[in-house]
């Protein structure tokens, strides 16, 4: 009888132990009853027309001056909110609107050079201040390359002709904020940029 309590216990704490594993991993990283998602992030071609990737000009010479100069690059992400709970009858309210707050952005290479002011540029964050309610969809512009980060090796490099070709790098953007009762929240959304000294147009 006794062999057969302590199965049954055994056989519980297994189930409990599988229960708590097969949470949903959205629930564990975060208290909020809402879900930030980043659907998509979008740049520039060397035109200027929108697309999937950003061609990134390292110097530009003005025409009128002929002096060179550098520009920040920026993209654009479409960041929707959505609720956790499936049960479409239960009601939202503004509790569950989401705030963003500020944005990280990393490179890397699918080489494994990723020695910062080496072989990319340095990481950097920058603020925002969003606000996207639940069940809708905003667009945010944002700065994905800094003009320091042309003045800087290996940007410089690509510049100065010291470095040929086209530097192609992964763009990681993490958005993060938080619900209205201050529940932290954050996702993830990822552009390809090539940097290159192009012909201006």
């Amino acid at each position: 009888m006794k062999r057969a309590k302590s199965v049954l216990k055994i056989t519980g704490c297994i189930f409990a132990v599988f229960f708590l594993f097969s949470c949903n991993p959205l629930e564990k990283s975060t208290q909020s009853n809402s879900i930030l998602i980043v659907s998509q992030v979008l740049g520039t071609d060397i035109e200027g027309n929108e697309a999937n990737f950003l061609q990134s000009d390292v110097v530009r010479i003005d025409p009128t001056t002929n002096l060179a100069t550098v520009n920040a690059d920026s993209a654009k992400a479409t960041l929707r909110v959505e609720s956790l709970n499936p049960n479409q009858n239960v009601q939202t309210s503004l509790y569950n609107d989401i705030m963003i707050t500020r944005y990280v952005v990393t490179y890397t290479r699918s080489d494994g050079k990723n020695t910062p002011r080496v072989d990319v540029p340095y990481s950097f964050q920058g603020t925002l201040s969003t606000l996207i309610s639940v069940g809708s969809s905003i667009d945010i512009s944002f700065i994905i390359v800094r003009e320091v980060a042309k003045l800087e090796p290996p940007l410089l490099d690509l510049a100065q002709a010291r470095e040929e070709g086209v530097l192609q790098v992964n763009a990681q953007v993490d958005f993060y904020g938080h619900d209205m009762v201050n529940n932290k929240v954050t996702a993830t959304g990822y552009l390809t940029i090539f940097f290159a000294n192009y012909v201006d147009l």
